[in-house]
């Protein structure tokens, strides 16, 4: 849990070790004296420091990345992917050891960490075929004597904002396809769990990454905001929550940036009644549940049609009773804890909501103790039934591990409610027709839709996004879009004049 406190008032964490920023190929202290606390979830204790940056901090970032920039851009695309190439390897190595540092601060099981950095991998090994993405078009004789050609250029300085929740992966869809394409970067990773993008830090510098390409400030809203206004950051992704997508978007574009800004979601399940029952709760469960709920494609409300209903309630409660929760670390763990005690409260407030509103709880997560983990942020999975579009429990962006269960009488009716839902992150639809599922993937209006497949996250030579309120700007993250983010086209005619030229003369040229 990350708290702004007074360095001079932290007499209790003195021994905890301070994470450090990281600014040119080096590890570096603050200037700053506001710090935070970062604790393990599993058991409540603090276990680092992390120092908030000031504009200082993120001054003295933005002019390492600005003085490697010329050296880096010039750098043939060839060379800049053989960096990435060994930096992909030396992730792998140490792949178990990021996994555990993200399990501590996080309090993810151990698998789902794992996972979460192969993602992260697979979107390395994307940004290391940059080359052949990067060579722009050419057409010859255009006009008599005239060729034309584009160039993919870099655009100067990115910075990445990113969350708690994946702390590896998702600054892995923003700085290695940036670097790829000839930029520099700074970015700044949640204060909650910072300690993996330090450690990345330190691979890319073994890999052969120059100093003040890439960069690391921890910190809070002074820090982002630092960011947002530097005037020498020229782009800036973000994954949060939809309030402050809004106001990174609206901020940095207003500065003349340019800006991919992911939102909140509140991610829809339709279940058919030709669905497998069996395949569809499993699916489901871990959908829900996996990562305590805190993911941006987590499924959160379940849409069951016609009579697919109680059965699948029936299967989801029995599955959601038998899930193992405890230390991320532990052997044979489903889920583990909350990020912080502050955030487990929240979302079981909503579980009060959710019976206050007079939704149908079905399994009640909320007292769950932990034995030898007593002081840990735990909350068991709480399913709920027979919830309207009205009640909080489904309007809300819980991040938890609540599951909502909605029900309707068609498939039409289950188009209208997902597309009336302001976000549109990701969707699944479970079914054994063809037929529905063809008008669902052509009807539905949300950026990445599963059929049969419950976290439609896609590989990475796809792109990741949302629509509506679930991202702001134009193009969304790794995959072609990506590139096209992190660069800028350039379009060169060509004429080489000889003595039988015409003259262009003093009107608008045509070159047919």
């Amino acid at each position: 849990m990350a708290r702004s406190v007074e360095e001079s008032s932290m007499p209790a964490v003195t021994s905890a070790t301070t994470v450090p920023l990281w600014i040119n190929g080096a590890r570096t202290a603050s200037r700053s004296t506001r710090r935070g606390d970062v604790t393990n979830p599993a058991t409540g204790q603090v276990v680092r420091v992390v120092p908030f940056a000031n504009r200082e901090d993120v001054d003295l970032a933005v002019k390492a990345a600005v003085a490697a920039y010329p050296g880096w851009r010039s750098t043939p695309a060839l060379r800049r992917a053989r960096i990435l190439t060994r930096f992909r390897e030396l992730m792998e190595q140490h792949q178990k050891q990021l996994a555990l540092i993200i399990s501590e601060e996080h309090g993810k099981v151990f698998l789902d960490a794992m996972g979460s950095v192969q993602r992260g991998i697979e979107v390395v090994e994307f940004a290391a075929g940059a080359p052949h993405l990067l060579k722009g078009e050419h057409a010859g004789s255009v006009g008599r004597g005239v060729d034309a050609h584009s160039r993919l250029q870099p655009l100067g300085v990115c910075a990445g904002i990113t969350p708690f929740n994946f702390p590896a992966m998702v600054p892995l869809w923003m700085f290695p396809i940036a670097l790829a394409c000839g930029n520099t970067f700074v970015l700044k990773p949640s204060e909650k769990d910072p300690s993996a993008s330090v450690r990345m830090a330190e691979l890319l510098k073994e890999a052969g990454l120059p100093d003040g390409v890439f960069n690391v400030v921890h910190g809070d809203k002074e820090a982002v905001d630092a960011i947002l206004h530097h005037p020498d950051v020229k782009a800036v992704s973000f994954v949060g929550s939809t309030p402050i997508a809004r106001y990174i978007y609206s901020t940095a574009a207003a500065s003349g940036k340019r800006v991919q800004a992911l939102g909140g979601a509140k991610n829809h399940a339709v279940v058919l009644p030709d669905a497998d029952l069996e395949f569809t709760a499993d699916a489901l469960i871990g959908a829900g549940y996996g990562s305590a709920g805190e993911r941006c494609m987590a499924i959160s409300a379940v849409v069951a049609v016609g009579g697919a209903g109680d059965a699948l309630v029936a299967k989801l409660a029995e599955k959601a009773r038998a899930l193992k929760t405890g230390c991320g670390t532990a052997e044979g763990m489903d889920m583990g804890p909350l990020i912080t005690r502050a955030h487990r409260d929240k979302v079981s407030s909503y579980v009060d909501a959710g019976v206050h509103s007079g939704a149908t709880l079905v399994v009640d997560g909320r007292g769950l103790r932990v034995a030898g983990f007593e002081d840990g942020f735990f909350l068991g999975p709480s399913l709920f039934d027979h919830v309207t579009p009205e009640m909080t429990i489904y309007k809300d962006e819980i991040f938890g591990p609540v599951l909502v269960v909605l029900r309707v009488d068609t498939l039409n009716e289950a188009i209208e409610l997902v597309n009336r839902n302001p976000y549109g992150n990701g969707v699944a639809l479970f079914t054994s027709s063809g037929g529905a599922a063809r008008r669902f993937e052509e009807e539905i209006e949300v950026g990445m839709v599963g059929i049969n497949v419950p976290i439609p996250v896609p590989m990475a030579f796809f792109s990741f996004g949302g629509w509506k309120q679930s991202l702001f700007g134009d193009l969304h993250m790794h995959g072609l879009e990506g590139i096209y983010f992190n660069t800028r086209t350039k379009a060169v005619t060509t004429r080489w004049p000889n003595e039988d030229a015409a003259s262009p003369g003093f009107i608008m040229p045509t070159l047919g």
